[in-house]
C-alpha cells in the first residue's frame, strides 16, 4: 500500500514523486528498463520565459527559483549556465517578431529587439543578406537536463520514494476509496494516481476507465554538426516561425527543424528528410555551410488539444491526477508544476513562489475538458 503511485519515469514522474515524497509514500513505476528514456532523456532543454502557453508561462518564471537553487544534497553542479536566446526573423517574417516582443514585455522576460547590426554583434554566425532584425532575450540558460532529472530523484529517494523500471502498468482499478493497479505480475494500491505517462497519457486513463484528453504527440528530430569552442557562449538562435533552430553545444551545434509530425506513441526515430531541410534552411541564413552530420536522434512532443499543460485531479475519478501535455516545454516548468501537483493532491496551498508567479491552477485543470 502507498499514499501516492505515479506512472512514468520521466523529468514529470520524478519531478511529481519528489514533491510527494515529503508528504506520504510514493512508488513510481517506469514501463522502460532506465528513467527517462523517451523524450526527457531527447530535449535541447532551455529556459525561455518567453515562450510557450498562457499556462505554462508562470510557471516557467516559478521555476526559476528551484533551477537556481536546488537542495545542495541533490545535485553536484550547477542546473543553470547562461546562454541568451535570439529569435531571427528575414524580411518575410520580420512581423511576428513584434507579437513575440509584447509576450515576452507582458511575460517579464526583459526581451529587446534588436535591427540587423546589432544582432550580427550577438550573432556572428548569421548571414547578413538574410537576417532582417532580431529579439533577444538575455535571460536564456542551458539547463542540465540530466541533472534536474537527477535532483527529482535524489529527493525522492532522500524521502523514503520507491522507484520500479521495468514495471509496465496493464490494468488500474478503483477498489473502493483506493486504487489498485497491476504492474509486470505484481499489485499496487494506491490512495492517488498520478498519470505521468507523457505520450501513453490517454492510454494509462483508459486502462483506468477514463475518458481520454486526446493528447496528440509529435516527432521532432535534432542532430549535432561540427562547430567551435569559439561558439561556445553565443545565443541559441530560434527561427521567428520556428522552422529551425539552432544552440552551440561545446565543439559542436545542436540542431533542428523543430518540426511538429503527429504520430502514435512509440520510440520515436529521426528521419533523415528532416535532418536534410533543417540544414538547407540552417544554411540559408547562416554562414555555417553545414556538410555533415555527427549524431542524429528523435523525441516527441505530446500536447493537449488545447496546447496548455494537463495538472490535477480528474473530476470523474477521485485519486486520479494528471500531469500530461508538456509539450516543449515540460523541463523548464517540472520543478513548478510538481509542486502544484503535489499541492492538488493534498489539498494544500500552493507554494509561494508559485503563487507570486501567478500561477492559477484552474488554467491547467484536466476539468476544462470535461
Amino acid at each position: 500500500m502507498t499514499d501516492f503511485l505515479v506512472v512514468g519515469g520521466g523529468i514529470a514522474g520524478v519531478s511529481a514523486a519528489a514533491h510527494l515524497s515529503p508528504l506520504g509514500s510514493v512508488t513510481l513505476l517506469e514501463m522502460e528498463g532506465s528513467l527517462a528514456y523517451h523524450t526527457s532523456g531527447r530535449s535541447a532543454a532551455m529556459l525561455v520565459e518567453n515562450y510557450g502557453s498562457a499556462g505554462s508561462r508562470p510557471l516557467v518564471r516559478a521555476s526559476r527559483h528551484f533551477l537556481q537553487n536546488p537542495p545542495e544534497y541533490a545535485v553536484d553542479a550547477d542546473l543553470l549556465a547562461p546562454r541568451p536566446v535570439m529569435w531571427v526573423a528575414d524580411p518575410g517574417g520580420f512581423d511576428q517578431l513584434t507579437a513575440i516582443a509584447e509576450k515576452g514585455q507582458s511575460n517579464g522576460a526583459g526581451s529587446v529587439l534588436l535591427n540587423p547590426d546589432a544582432a550580427l554583434d550577438r550573432m556572428p554566425l548569421m548571414d547578413p543578406d538574410w537576417l532582417a532584425g532580431a529579439l533577444l532575450e538575455p535571460s536564456g540558460a542551458d539547463i542540465d537536463v540530466a541533472s534536474l532529472h537527477q535532483a527529482f530523484v535524489r529527493i525522492a529517494r532522500h524521502h523514503g520514494a520507491e522507484i520500479i523500471t521495468g514495471f509496465g502498468v496493464t490494468t488500474i482499478e478503483r477498489n473502493g476509496s483506493r486504487w489498485t493497479v497491476i504492474a509486470d505480475d505484481s499489485r499496487f494500491d494506491a490512495d492517488v494516481v498520478v498519470n505521468a505517462a507523457g505520450a501513453w497519457g490517454d492510454a494509462i486513463a483508459s486502462m483506468a476507465g477514463i475518458d481520454p484528453i486526446g493528447l496528440q504527440p509529435f516527432r521532432r528530430t535534432a542532430f549535432m554538426v561540427p562547430g567551435d569552442s569559439q561558439y561556445a557562449d553565443l545565443p541559441m538562435i530560434v527561427e521567428v516561425g520556428e522552422n529551425w533552430y539552432l544552440k552551440p553545444d561545446g565543439v559542436q551545434i545542436l540542431c533542428s527543424l523543430a518540426e511538429e509530425t503527429p504520430q502514435p506513441p512509440q520510440d520515436a526515430k529521426p528521419q533523415m528528410e528532416d535532418v536534410a531541410l533543417a540544414i538547407d534552411r540552417i544554411n540559408q541564413a547562416t554562414t555555417l555551410d553545414i556538410r555533415s552530420v555527427n549524431s542524429q536522434w528523435a523525441g516527441l512532443r505530446t500536447f493537449a488539444p488545447d496546447r496548455d499543460l494537463v495538472i490535477g485531479e480528474d473530476p470523474t475519478a477521485p485519486g486520479f491526477f494528471w500531469l500530461v501535455g508538456q509539450g516543449g516545454i515540460g523541463i523548464q516548468t517540472s520543478p513548478a508544476y510538481g509542486g502544484l501537483l503535489a499541492a492538488l493532491a493534498t489539498d494544500s496551498a500552493l507554494p509561494e513562489e508559485l503563487e507570486n508567479a501567478g500561477v492559477e491552477p484552474d488554467r491547467t485543470s484536466p476539468a476544462r475538458f470535461r
